[in-house]
């Protein structure tokens, strides 16, 4: 064998175990780096997972400090309807009464005058006027009643339901709509101002940015009560551009320092008393904007009430959002 052929064998030896050590150490790498990156899926499926859980744990806190409030505005309907509904009972004899007789006229079993008499025993028991100017305004009061327990119970449970991150076309202002009913007696004592603009349909969850506007205006509120001597005021603008919309939340409360401003949306964070809050809401706020692409601040001097601002792009494409 010569000794260009030796040579030659001995590079190609060389270079073979080269090649072979950086593909050993490739395939190393890239199982270590497939690892690495199922074990992070999996993290970040905790992670959401955990986030939707606190979500849901603050949603049943925030129906916690309403249960008054909706027990209420459920009672005053009910109480109508069912007061209602003993009038109406009250009449049901006498209209029972005259479907029989008209039973019996019909059946050729009751004469003229005998049709009569009842007739007017009848009117004398109970005033056929009385029956014909009640009976509609009754079941109208009463089918109102019940209509509006109906709505404060669709707006509970759509409040209550667990996020389903799905988006889809919706007009943001359905979402606070929806806020506003359920917040009806918690506001009652306060001003509220909300001047919406008409506002272009983008991929939203009208299920998340419902609890925006929920925990901004029970804020609001809470602020507000911590004056003594003012009447609360509140006031809600939203309204968009060509590339945005934008949603402020305003009040005449308490305002915050500086810190607390610095502060509001560490997750546990409080300025209310134990057991008053949980320390999460504006933290899922904060969570729910960026959720949307968006971006939030906050605006707040002691003594001088407080401005949340917060602007959403407009999505005409699902990936708009969630990229």
């Amino acid at each position: 064998m010569s000794d260009d052929t030796h040579n030659y064998k001995k590079a190609y030896l060389r270079e073979k175990a080269a090649r072979d050590e950086l593909e050993s150490l490739l395939e190393d790498k890239t199982r270590a780096l497939f690892n690495t990156n199922q074990a992070l899926e999996e993290k970040i499926d905790q992670l959401q997972n955990q986030q939707a859980i606190l979500m849901q744990t603050e949603k049943m806190a925030t129906l916690g400090t309403l249960s008054a409030g909706v027990a209420h505005e459920i009672n005053n309907p009910l109480a109508y309807a069912t007061s209602n509904l003993e009038s109406i009972r009250y009449l049901t004899p006498t209209l029972v009464s005259l479907i029989k007789l008209a039973q019996q006229v019909m059946a050729q079993t009751v004469s003229e005058q005998q049709v009569k008499e009842v007739l007017i025993q009848l009117d004398q028991e109970q005033s056929f006027n009385f029956v014909l100017e009640d009976l509609d305004e009754l079941l109208d009061d009463t089918h109102e009643g019940l209509q509006r327990i109906s709505a404060i119970v669709n707006n509970l449970l759509s409040f209550a339901r667990p996020k389903n991150n799905l988006m889809a076309m919706a007009d943001l202002t359905e979402s606070l709509d929806g806020a506003l009913k359920l917040l009806t007696n918690q506001l009652k004592n306060c001003k509220v101002t909300c001047n919406t603009d008409p506002l272009p349909l983008s991929y939203f969850n009208l299920a998340a940015t419902n609890q925006i506007f929920v925990n901004l205006l029970l804020n609001a509120k809470y602020a507000c009560d911590l004056v003594e001597g003012q009447y609360a005021q509140i006031n809600v603008e939203v309204s968009s551009d060509t590339e945005n919309i934008y949603v402020e939340v305003s009040d005449n409360g308490c305002g915050m320092d500086e810190n607390t401003v610095n502060r509001i949306f560490e997750p546990f964070f409080t300025t209310k008393p134990v057991g008053e809050g949980t320390g999460m809401g504006m933290a899922i706020v904060y969570g729910i904007v960026k959720e949307h692409r968006g971006e939030i601040q906050v605006q707040s001097k002691l003594n001088e009430g407080t401005r949340v601002l917060c602007h959403f792009p407009i999505a005409e494409d699902p990936q708009d959002v969630l990229a």
